[in-house]
C-alpha cells in the first residue's frame, strides 16, 4: 500500500512570505471525498475506498521524497461505524488486505507504522495483523506513517484526563503541575513531532473531531479536490502554500 521511494529529501522553495522555506516535519490529512468520488462516476462505494488507499500510497511516497518526518492519515473516526454495516465491512476488508500485504514494504523501506486511536475494538484478526506491524516496524527511523484507526479527538482528550486525574488521586503528579506539556505526554502522539500542516480534501471545512489538541498552532489547509484524485502534485502544492505561510504562534 505505502512504498515511498528512497530518493534524498528535496528542499521546497516558499512560495512567498516568511515560511523559510522549511519542509512540515509532520502532516496530517483528513482523507475527504471517497464516496463522493465513486458516485460522480458510477461506482460503488467500495471503489472509491480502495482508490482512496492507492492516493495514500503516492502521498506517502512523495511527503518521504520531499523529507517529511510523519504523515498521519484519518483512515478511520469512531463516528465511522455509524455508517452502513456493507461499508463498514468493505473498509475493514480493505484494512485486513494491506496490512498482510504492505508491511513487509514499510519495513524495507525504513518506514515507522504507528497507529493511534482504540485498534482494539476491531476484529481480533485485524487488531492481530496491526500489533504485528507495529512491531514489526518499531525500529525504523527513515519515517513515521501514523494512522488514526477508530480515532476521536474527543476521547483521547478524555482518556488523557483520566489518567492524569487518577495519577493525581494516587499521589503520584500534584494537580498544579498539570500542564500543557503534562497532558500532550498523554495523548497518542506524544512520540511525534508537532503538528505542522493539517490538511483536508473534498471541500469540507471542519476538523472533524481530529487531533483538536495538536492541531492548536498548525497550519489548516482545505482543498476542493475529492481525496482519491489527491497525489504526489497535490502534496507538492500544499506543502508549498505551507512553506509561504508565516507561523507566529501567537507571537505577534
Amino acid at each position: 500500500m505505502f512504498r515511498p521511494a528512497k530518493a534524498a529529501p528535496r528542499p521546497v522553495e516558499p512560495a512567498g512570505g516568511q515560511g523559510g522555506g522549511a519542509v512540515p516535519r509532520h502532516i496530517a490529512i483528513i482523507m475527504d471525498g471517497n464516496g463522493r468520488w465513486a458516485k460522480a462516476k458510477g461506482l460503488p462505494r467500495a471503489a472509491g475506498h480502495k482508490q482512496g488507499a492507492e492516493a495514500a500510497r503516492k502521498v506517502l511516497r512523495a511527503a518521504g521524497e520531499a523529507g517529511v518526518e510523519c504523515l498521519t492519515l484519518y483512515a478511520f473516526s469512531s463516528e465511522n461505524w455509524r455508517r452502513s454495516a456493507d461499508e463498514v465491512g468493505d473498509l475493514m476488508g480493505l484494512l485486513r488486505f494491506y496490512l498482510r500485504s504492505e508491511i513487509e514494504a514499510l519495513h524495507k523501506e525504513g518506514v515507522r507504522l504507528k497507529i493511534i486511536g482504540d485498534y482494539k475494538a476491531f476484529a481480533p484478526d485485524i487488531v492481530k495483523l496491526i500489533e504485528e506491524g507495529v512491531a514489526r516496524t518499531s525500529s525504523n527511523r527513515r519515517m513515521t506513517l501514523a494512522i488514526a484507526l477508530n480515532y476521536g479527538a474527543q476521547a483521547e482528550l478524555v482518556q488523557a484526563a483520566r489518567r492524569l486525574a487518577e495519577r493525581a488521586a494516587a499521589g503520584e503528579i500534584a494537580p498544579a503541575t498539570i500542564d500543557e506539556a503534562v497532558i500532550g505526554a498523554e495523548l497518542d502522539t506524544a512520540d511525534l513531532p508537532p503538528l505542522d500542516l493539517l490538511i483536508r480534501t473534498s471541500g469540507e471545512y471542519r476538523l472533524s473531531n481530529f487531533l483538536l489538541w495538536q492541531a492548536a498552532y498548525a497550519e489548516l489547509l482545505f482543498v476542493d479536490t475529492l481525496w482519491p484524485d489527491f497525489g504526489a502534485e497535490a502534496l507538492a502544492a500544499a506543502i508549498a502554500a505551507y512553506c509561504g505561510r508565516e507561523r507566529r504562534f501567537g507571537g505577534r
